[in-house]
């Protein structure tokens, strides 16, 4: 595998609507990234990735795209999107900008003719299908927003599909053309100096042409890895990814560590890395017939058998994207830790896990200040995913009730994460000075970027530790991974080997002391401490606090 810059790099994701508003109207923009790159630079950061900021209606917050050329007016123009490029670049940092190309908007000009008639240029742009004779749906293929994949039109008299909102509809990669206009983008883009992309459910784009039944009604069993997925991402590298060398990062959720080398092995020329969603499930009750919303509690002896997989599978055949939150996965202190008593410690402690790994790790804004889940009732939550799950549900299916529901929202939703950026203790935590499109974290006073650089125990000092650590040791990107106690409940330790030299990764991810016997035997007599999250280790004695993560370097054979 040749080197790749990404493989040194630490990626930091913006949510735009929620990072930062310098035009006074409750959203965040273009303008507001820009102000706030010297922060991202003082992180110490390689790469931005913005969520989408594309001409959009916002059903989906962005994921909905009308049109993949302009910038939306609620973010900015095209110009402040390119001189963004440009000083992140000349501030050392790449931009990667958010491709959407299993759908677009309804309002899209290509839907908007595709829907005139069966006959004109853009007719094949989509997936249209005509009733069964009873009138009803081609199949019973569901959407991952509740009901079904298919709505009537009743302009061409056909169902198109959609795997996500009605407003969605799914493109039809099936069409030359359309993947012609789709790489066309991505060219026009790489001409305005993006370095790569992050893949919005990539591989959702092939569908079974036969369009079967799946076992149950309205699962979504049937939107990953279509027959020719492969065979569609191959070709788009070939005409844009490796031409341009435009990094990518592929939205994967069906992705196993068994099989992930095919999208991500260099000789495949397909992908770079994926973002796989299999260790974000390890608090999900297996088989339930509430799907995501079926919460338990974390299984860290799964998290480290899922996660330590991926580690061993991917040896020498692929790469790793490394994260614990973005835009669609509430704050890990909040779903896994404990977000009061520990939220220091616990944030710190996930992160050492995570950065600690062979792989490109990514942080999601607020993430390095140790932001929480905001708890909100029911009605003051607005994805569209929360909304038509809980008709499905709660009102419609009646396996939940609204209690439940709203105790798995307050874990597992999106929204969780897509509170406005904290960033001070002044009204609406210095995001805007007008009233936010969505609800601030009423945590705000106590928990910001402000209040987080002037305290000891600052999360954002760490993370900035980490990224150096990443920065200046070849271990953590080409070291061998060992995962040590496997079926320990609490303890999370691993080693990383390079040569002679090796790191110990030690983490009590639980709320008990842990004794510090349980270490020794793997630590050699001459050893010393890279990072520690409890300043007071200063030796291995006394017991592992709640949450403390270790870093020990020491060699695998004996000093001379």
């Amino acid at each position: 595998m040749t080197d790749k810059w990404w493989k040194d790099a630490v990626i930091y994701q913006i949510y735009p609507k929620s990072f930062n508003d310098t035009n006074g109207d409750g959203i965040g923009d273009v303008a507001g990234i820009k102000e706030k790159l010297p922060y991202l630079q003082n992180l110490g950061i390689d790469a931005i990735w913005i969520s989408p900021m594309y001409l959009s209606p916002q059903v989906d917050n962005g994921y909905d795209i009308t049109d993949y050329r302009l910038i939306d007016p609620m973010f900015g123009t095209n110009e402040e999107m390119y001189e963004l490029i440009e000083l992140a670049h000349e501030k050392g940092m790449r931009v990667i900008m958010d491709f959407v190309g299993n759908h677009t908007s309804d309002k899209c000009l290509w839907f908007e003719e595709s829907r005139k008639s069966k006959d004109n240029f853009f007719s094949d742009f989509y997936i249209w299908k005509d009733a069964k004779e009873d009138g009803s749906a081609p199949n019973n293929w569901g959407s991952s927003f509740g009901g079904s994949a298919w709505t009537w039109d009743e302009t061409r008299q056909q169902y198109y599909l959609h795997y996500y909102a009605a407003e969605q509809p799914d493109l039809n990669w099936e069409n030359e053309t359309v993947r012609s206009y789709i790489y066309d983008m991505l060219r026009f883009w790489k001409g305005k100096g993006v370095d790569g992309w992050r893949m919005d459910v990539i591989t959702s784009i092939s569908k079974n042409q036969d369009f079967p039944d799946n076992d149950r009604p309205l699962t979504t069993k049937n939107q990953q890895n279509g027959p020719r997925m492969h065979e569609f991402i191959h070709e788009m590298n070939q005409e844009v990814l490796t031409p341009f060398e435009m990094m990518t990062v592929g939205e994967s959720p069906a992705a196993k560590s068994h099989d992930a080398h095919l999208l991500v092995a260099p000789e495949r020329q397909e992908l770079d890395m994926i973002f796989t969603f299999e260790h974000m499930h390890v608090d999900r009750v297996p088989n339930d017939i509430n799907g995501r919303w079926a919460h338990q509690a974390l299984d860290l002896i799964m998290l480290k058998r899922v996660l330590s997989s991926w580690q061993e599978e991917l040896r020498n055949k692929g790469w790793n994207a490394l994260y614990f939150e973005n835009h669609d996965r509430a704050r890990v202190i909040s779903r896994w830790g404990n977000d009061k008593e520990y939220r220091y410690e616990c944030a710190t402690a996930f992160a050492t896990v995570l950065h600690g790994l062979q792989g490109t790790p990514y942080i999601y804004q607020g993430e390095e200040i140790g932001m929480t889940n905001p708890e909100f009732s029911l009605e003051e939550y607005q994805d569209i995913e929360l909304v038509g799950n809980y008709r499905q549900f709660v009102k419609e299916r009646q396996t939940m009730t609204h209690a439940e529901f709203l105790k798995a929202v307050h874990k597992l939703s999106r929204d969780n994460a897509r509170t406005p950026m904290q960033w001070d203790n002044s009204k609406n935590a210095g995001f805007t000075t007008a009233t936010p499109w969505f609800k601030v974290n009423p945590n705000y006073k106590t928990i910001n970027v402000d209040q987080d650089l002037k305290q000891k125990k600052s999360i954002f000092n760490y993370y900035k530790a980490l990224i150096t650590l990443r920065h200046d040791y070849s271990i953590l990107k080409n070291g061998t991974y060992e995962l040590l106690l496997p079926s320990h409940k609490e303890l999370f330790i691993y080693k990383r080997v390079e040569g002679e030299r090796a790191w110990l990764i030690v983490v009590n991810m639980s709320e008990t002391i842990q004794s510090i016997a349980q270490v020794t035997d793997f630590i050699t007599e001459k050893h010393t401490f890279i990072l520690v999250n409890y300043q007071n280790r200063k030796a291995l004695d006394g017991d592992i606090q709640p949450y403390e993560a270790i870093i020990i370097e020491q060699w695998e054979k004996k000093y001379e």
